[in-house]
């Protein structure tokens, strides 16, 4: 595929004017407040994974509505706080019963379209570095790719496609993204409740459709530490429905082009995930990644989304973008992960400086 988007000189530049609905923040706060009123941990499992460098736990916590999500929290064996979990039902200190200094900074990841946890020892990079790894499950996704996924929507009534992308897309109370988005807010409470997990060294990460999620987490989770995207999904909608028919945006389009009529409604819903509104939003340190021949997350969403970052929040993050000129939706690849690792190293130690110098 050539290029096909803006010029780099241009994106560079983009900063659309993005149409945000007047209770964006009213509408969001009320849902994660409704979504807050429990405690975040159902029950936290061992798991045996053949891994003898790394120990695993089935981690089931309440996401959007009260419903149980199912999570694999991983960490180093022999490191990173108490041995054991506690059991199920039962609520970890935030701060485990470990000595300060053996604390784990804690990465939440969140997994591409159409994709559920699969297995637990299908991503071990992040443990491998060192940090107590969260991997959520996508509700009601799990079927197209990967090996599969554990975690029912049971809120699919409302008018829409069969595919997530357009799951009660007439009404934004109705919408997949809505309940997903709580879900991946409530991950990052949950690891921050597991023992051996510093709860003030947490990063969200995400690629395509986790990358979506991770921008949004970073737009309403005001303490997080790091945010980490690529290629991510929900960036510059309106655009991108335009530009291509690639993947989700495909089926939105596909959606519309039979449910004619329907433009309005389903516009305003997706206002309501854009995340050009939630990188607005967001104040942790950024590192973004983006294929400039990506037809499934079109580069002048990324660009939107990395040149409005924290725009709104009176601070300026650090934040920087890597784009690969011949690469599509794969981005970096290998590359790309090389570098975010060495960008999260430099960002959580500064972060545990700043940390004791408050002590």
């Amino acid at each position: 595929m050539p290029a096909f988007d803006l010029p780099l000189p241009e994106l560079e530049r983009h900063r659309p004017h993005i149409e945000e609905p007047a209770d964006f923040d009213a509408f969001w706060r009320n849902t994660l407040k409704a979504a807050g009123e429990t405690d975040p941990l159902v029950s936290v499992r061992p798991v045996e994974t053949g891994l003898r460098l790394t120990r695993t736990w089935d981690v089931t916590f309440r996401g959007f509505g009260g419903d149980p999500v199912r999570a694999w929290f991983s960490r180093p064996a022999g490191v990173g706080g108490p041995g054991e979990l506690p059991p199920a039902g039962v609520s970890a200190s935030p701060h485990g019963s470990g000595r300060p200094g053996e604390l784990l900074p804690a990465v939440v990841e969140f997994a591409g379209y159409g994709r559920g946890r699969g297995l637990p020892h299908e991503r071990l990079t992040w443990v491998n570095a060192g940090y107590a790894h969260l991997l959520m499950d996508n509700r009601g996704q799990g079927d197209q790719y990967g090996c599969g996924g554990d975690t029912p929507d049971p809120h699919t009534a409302a008018p829409g496609g069969p595919g997530p992308a357009v799951r009660g897309l007439l009404a934004a109370e109705d919408y997949h993204y809505r309940r997903l988005i709580t879900d991946a807010v409530r991950a990052v409470a949950a690891v921050r409740a597991l023992p051996g997990v510093d709860p003030q060294r947490t990063a969200a990460v995400g690629n395509s459709q986790g990358g979506g999620l991770a921008l949004a987490v970073a737009g309403l989770v005001p303490d997080l530490t790091a945010v980490l995207v690529t290629a991510p999904l929900l960036c510059g909608i309106r655009r991108a429905l335009d530009l291509t028919d690639a993947g989700p945006y495909g089926e939105i389009a596909a959606y519309l082009a039979v449910h004619r009529g329907a433009e309005d409604a389903a516009c305003r819903t997706l206002s309501y995930v854009e995340g050009v509104s939630f990188a607005r939003r967001a104040q942790a340190p950024a590192h973004f990644g983006v294929g400039l021949r990506d037809t499934v997350c079109p580069p002048s969403g990324v660009y939107a989304a990395f040149n409005r970052y924290a725009e709104l929040t009176g601070t300026d993050p650090h934040k920087e973008i890597h784009a690969y000129p011949f690469n599509g939706h794969e981005g970096g690849e290998a590359v790309q992960v090389r570098r975010q690792l060495e960008w999260l190293r430099r960002v959580l130690d500064e972060a545990s400086d700043v940390g004791r110098g408050s002590r």
